[in-house]
């Protein structure tokens, strides 16, 4: 679980073509003031480490910015912040090295492979792109703990263009880069689908990419990978959220604090530009659904890797209704079949092919049915010490 501290909301000094905070932009639902003691107070009700996000969180003054890094160093020693880094400069350097902050870089490649994170012309945007490559470079230099997140799409992960972002990623894993999430491109209007979304088959062939170039970075560089690999073997207690059947309403995995102090949800699912109140309890009915439905439908009956996936990300969900499955599907199942047969090959059983993969379904079933969501590795330990299991995992 994450605690995402939001002082001024969705509000940005760019403007990502793709941004799936754009519903809310769009929507009026920006943010021009908030209230430091308000979010400090949230904060400690959390009780955990907290993430200043955005938007872009940088564009809190240096002074707030402070206020907040020593709170989360105080109380839990460490610090994390998600930044396009165009903002950086010599003060933020400083305050990230006295509270420990790790620092998340949100950028898509270098140059022209960026243009998607849009300054209003080409000029200003390589301009821009330029401060977040310079600030990237210097989090390096400093031994600043730095991850980058990268969104594939047409401008960045086509044919023609991956030989260039690999080279950009190895360079970045020589200088002591700590990893890389890659995200495919959540969709939500069809502006951004013809401009910039990569089809099943792009998708799946830039991925494949980055198998091959795995074998060139350090272990676990790209985290995405490691989430499949563990998945697969049923260890999945420290997956990413987006595998752990994530309801819309709740986001369990992230927890929002506007400028306000209110507590909101994670804003991939937030379709209609209204941050909805968190609710207090959490429902699973996606995946009870999802398990139940017709492929045809919209569903994952019968899929091998239900487990494994539940459907994916709601944020990604086709047509943009959380009820359905990520539109996403078809990448997601070559990989795991990628992923299938290399463990075969090397002589593991994954969870797809285990004898025991209909009881665990039917378990999380009842757990869903319920209102509760445990590790599918519980599950399978709950199986194992049962009296009655006469097939082992």
């Amino acid at each position: 679980m994450s605690v995402e501290v939001r002082p001024y909301g969705v509000n940005c000094n760019i403007a990502c073509q793709y941004c799936y905070q754009n519903p809310i932009k769009d929507a009026g639902n920006t943010t021009k003031s908030y209230d430091l003691k308000a979010i400090k107070n949230s904060i400690l009700q959390e009780g955990r480490p907290f993430a200043m996000f955005g938007g872009e969180p940088l564009l809190v003054p240096e002074k707030d910015l402070e206020a907040l890094f020593e709170l989360g160093y105080k109380r839990y020693g460490r610090n994390t912040i998600q930044t396009n880094g165009t903002l950086i400069n010599d003060q933020h350097i400083s305050l990230f090295k006295q509270y420990s902050v790790n620092v998340g870089i949100s950028m898509d490649g270098p140059g022209a492979l960026n243009d998607a994170r849009w300054m209003g012309d080409v000029s200003k945007t390589r301009k821009f792109t330029a401060k977040s490559e310079q600030a990237l470079n210097r989090l390096l230099e400093e031994g600043i703990p730095t991850s980058l997140i990268v969104t594939l799409h047409k401008n960045n992960a086509s044919r023609d263009k991956l030989p260039v972002l690999n080279k950009w990623i190895k360079n970045l894993s020589n200088k002591g880069l700590h990893h890389i999430r890659l995200h495919v491109l959540e969709v939500d209007t069809p502006y951004v689908r013809n401009k910039y979304a990569l089809s099943s088959e792009e998708n799946l062939q830039a991925f494949m990419n980055f198998t091959r170039l795995e074998e060139e970075l350090p272990k676990g560089f790209l985290d995405v990978f490691e989430d499949i690999r563990h998945m697969m073997e049923g260890n999945d207690h420290k997956a990413s959220c987006v595998w752990r059947a994530c309801d819309p309403y709740t986001t369990v995995a992230v927890r929002g604090i506007e400028g306000n102090g209110q507590r909101t949800n994670c804003g991939r699912t937030n379709k209609d530009g209204i941050d909805h109140v968190k609710s207090d309890r959490p429902g699973f009915e996606r995946y009870i659904s999802l398990y139940h439905t017709p492929q045809s439908y919209g569903g994952c009956k019968d899929c091998r890797f239900f487990l494994m996936c539940k459907g994916q990300c709601p944020g990604t969900a086709i047509d943009g209704d959380w009820r359905n499955r990520s539109e996403n599907c078809d990448t997601w199942i070559a990989l795991f079949e990628y992923f299938e047969k290399r463990m075969i090959e090397n002589g593991k059983e994954p969870l797809s092919q285990s004898p025991l993969r209909h009881e665990i379904e039917r378990r999380m079933i009842s757990y869903w049915s319920i209102g509760q969501n445990p590790d599918v590795s519980m599950v399978i330990s709950e199986i194992e010490k049962s009296e009655d299991a006469s097939i082992r995992f």
